[in-house]
């Protein structure tokens, strides 16, 4: 395994810095989803692309027609083949690969997630990506969050699972599911049923806790649901010398209401947050503003704390309108779920890298304080009885997730695809005698 690992080494590094130079934000993932199914195309994976890979009604916070046409075009120049467009069209991006050996054994899930965010991306020469030349060309889009590394971790344990597939038993299915920023996408993806059967299910993280490389955390606790909204209040402009009393500020009620969600109360049987990312309003100086726009969110570390948050904010952006005679359109543009990952996997891990060159330490658990949408995708397969995990792989983090100058070390890449192989070995492999 280890001498597999080492031999695809360069192989990681390429896919991962072509994925890092050509991010594309949430339902956007045109070229990426394009380029990921083709490399799968080569190793016999059956496909399931945009459309087929997800409940197109179960999506929230899509792009506007004009942003995905803008992309769909963009996608074609940059050598999308038509027919992939067509099925991806809408901001249907994503795909399902499955392998079946024809034997029978356990059905593996793996999900990757494969969307960049809206940052301008660090040009300074201390900046690896910079300086070695595969930094982002899409202005205002950065793979800041590692998702161009779980791509990349992806496809190389597809890759595995294609070249040993006379030693397995079983069905992989792989999930590389667009927009998890925001939590969007995972949820249209596990509405379309592909969780339903599975035995066991893993997915992971590059970084968020800092760890050296080498370490890796076969569960974590802490992720909060979250509940994100976009907020836009609409009053009435006017000349705000001469006839301020016809005006309806709406920035008014935008800055009221930004200020006093923070003043929610915590709840006293959990963890919560609250959050004003974004706030748009006015034109000028002596203009009344007519129209402002926000983006909230807010978490729980349950369900039920999750909701006592939403309402509280609701009712906060709802009276700031009435406070300022202005009207008020909330609409929730993404969402996620509290997960629990299954304790009994711990050993299972534990026992398959512990011949690893690549691991050097199996933490039972950590704690983190974000949010994730796989959720959706864990808590699918636990209701059916299967098992799952969220693991973190270990890397130096100079800045953190999120920022212009997020990176990690490359040297993650083949821990976690020898992880995941070594657990697929572990679980799907025929046993003695078999064959």
């Amino acid at each position: 395994m280890s001498k597999y690992i080492h031999n695809l080494n360069q192989e990681l590094t390429q896919w991962r810095r072509m994925f890092h130079s050509y991010p594309e934000l949430g339902f956007t993932e045109y070229l990426t989803t394009y380029r990921i199914g083709k490399i799968l195309e080569e190793w016999d994976y059956t496909l399931f692309i945009g459309k087929d890979a997800l409940d197109s009604d179960a999506r929230v916070g899509i792009p506007n027609k004009d942003i995905l046409t803008h992309f769909e075009q963009k996608a074609k120049e940059q050598g999308v083949e038509e027919s992939w467009l067509r099925k991806m069209t809408g901001g249907n991006t994503g795909l399902v690969a499955t392998f079946d050996t024809g034997r029978p054994g356990k059905h593996i899930a793996l999900r990757f997630d494969i969307d960049a965010l809206p940052i301008n991306e660090s040009t300074h020469q201390s900046h690896i990506p910079a300086s070695k030349a595969f930094n982002s060309i899409n202005p205002r889009v950065m793979h800041a969050c590692g998702h161009d590394g779980h791509i990349t971790i992806g496809l190389g344990v597809a890759k595995y699972i294609y070249e040993h597939q006379k030693q397995l038993v079983g069905k992989f299915t792989f999930l590389f599911q667009p927009a998890e920023e925001g939590g969007r996408g995972a949820l249209a993806m596990t509405k379309k049923g592909w969780l339903a059967n599975v035995d066991r299910f893993y997915a992971g993280h590059i970084g968020i806790k800092e760890m050296s490389v080498g370490n890796v955390a076969a569960t974590v606790k802490g992720f909060l649901a979250s509940t994100k909204l976009n907020v836009r209040y609409h009053g009435n402009a006017s000349h705000a010398g001469m006839n301020p009393e016809t005006g309806k500020n709406a920035l008014l009620s935008a800055a009221s209401a930004s200020i006093h969600l923070y003043g929610i109360p915590r709840h006293s049987e959990g963890t919560t947050r609250v959050n004003v990312g974004r706030l748009e309003a006015g034109s000028g100086r002596n203009i009344i503003p007519d129209a402002a726009y926000m983006e909230v969110e807010v978490r729980g570390e349950t369900k039920e704390l999750n909701n006592y948050m939403t309402e509280h904010a609701k009712r906060i952006i709802n009276s700031a309108a009435t406070m300022h005679d202005t009207e008020c359109e909330i609409t929730t543009v993404g969402s996620t779920e509290e997960m629990d990952c299954s304790s009994s996997i711990i050993n299972n891990i534990k026992h398959a890298c512990k011949k690893s060159n690549y691991v050097k330490n199996v933490i039972s658990e950590t704690s983190v304080s974000g949010s994730e949408d796989a959720s959706y995708m864990m808590n699918e397969v636990l209701k059916h009885g299967g098992e799952a995990t969220y693991m973190l792989f270990g890397t130096k983090l100079d800045y953190p997730h999120h920022h212009p100058s997020f990176d990690f070390q490359e040297e993650v890449l083949p821990v976690a695809v020898d992880t995941f192989t070594r657990i697929i070995e572990q679980e799907n492999i025929y046993s003695i005698g078999e064959g």
